[in-house]
């Protein structure tokens, strides 16, 4: 039993094409149920030659397609006008009556095959998306091992490189360690998202947690924005190691993030960093600032003021 509900199952949602055994017995019960209609109907209205088959055709067509219900609709109209319930004699207009039949029962089985053709044209897509999405992700995975074992390596070859010069390897160690934390957390939040201070954190943290002050309630950041957060942090935390605030032997940096509704206000304020000389024309990051919290029809506002970068980011908080 349970075989032959599978069966239907998957015939009717078009995901496979049952056993032409199982059509016919299928069709054929149609019909009896459709006849049995007709003669209940005839006790009322006698002209009810070919009414009842019409959903008969349809059911069939639906789990069965194009040849099954054109069998149906070939069988349910010979019952129409061979099969009497009582002395009414075939006539022409049972003949009409059989001609309109059969042409709903064509746009019918066309409809129905039809929307079968859409279907399983959608499982397909949805099928090769799928494949396509565990690929790409199988892909990211190896590509993120590789760089964690080339961080790593690099890693190992500058410490000992810079063995005998402890200042300089203390600056790189930081950013190294920065680029490594953001790293695995970027393939974490990949999957899941993660909660923004665990990702303010992980870019920061290397600068030592005395340099900044995060100010902000608990907020879980979905997978998508997570991501586009991060490349934002890191841009400006890197800038902030180069430039700015944690460039300077009393630099600070404030953070500050607020939720109203479903939007997020996010704001990085520097300050005692170094002189902010001229402004040249944007560059590559600059326009990652710009440009990474779109999808989210959020925008990015940066000032160069004199005790520091102070950029605003606004963004609509989707649903995790």
């Amino acid at each position: 039993m349970k075989r032959l509900i599978d069966e239907f199952r998957h015939g009717w949602h078009a995901t496979s094409q049952p056993s032409p055994l199982f059509n016919a017995v299928f069709a054929a019960l149609c019909l009896t149920l459709a006849s049995a209609a007709r003669w209940g109907f005839v006790q009322i209205r006698p002209d009810l030659f070919f009414t009842p088959y019409v959903p008969a055709v349809f059911f069939a067509s639906a789990l069965g397609g194009l040849r099954v219900g054109i069998a149906t609709a070939i069988a349910g109209g010979a019952l129409g006008v061979l099969l009497n319930f009582d002395s009414t004699a075939a006539d022409p207009a049972r003949v009409a009556l059989l001609a309109v039949y059969l042409t709903v029962c064509g746009l019918t089985i066309w409809g129905v095959v039809h929307y079968r053709a859409i279907l399983a044209q959608q499982r397909r897509i949805s099928k090769r998306l799928v494949e396509e999405e565990e690929y790409r992700k199988l892909v990211v995975d190896e590509l993120q091992h590789r760089l964690k074992n080339k961080t790593s390596t690099i890693h190992a070859v500058l410490r000992q490189v810079l063995h005998g010069q402890p200042q300089v390897w203390t600056n790189i160690d930081h950013r190294l360690r920065s680029l490594s934390a953001t790293d695995d957390l970027i393939s974490r939040a990949d999957g899941s998202g993660c909660d923004i201070r665990d990702l303010l954190l992980s870019e920061l943290g290397p600068y030592g947690h005395v340099r900044f002050t995060l100010n902000g309630e608990p907020l879980f950041l979905p997978a998508k924005l997570a991501v586009s957060l991060a490349f934002v942090f890191h841009e400006l935390a890197t800038n902030a190691g180069k430039y700015g605030a944690f460039a300077a032997a009393n630099g600070m940096l404030q953070v500050t993030w607020r939720l109203s509704d479903d939007r997020l206000t996010l704001t990085w304020d520097e300050t005692e960093g170094p002189a902010v000389g001229t402004i040249g024309p944007a560059g590559f990051g600059t326009k990652l600032l710009k440009a990474a919290l779109r999808p989210f029809d959020g925008k990015t506002d940066i000032a160069y003021l004199k005790t520091g970068i102070h950029c605003t980011m606004e963004c609509r908080l989707p649903e995790a």
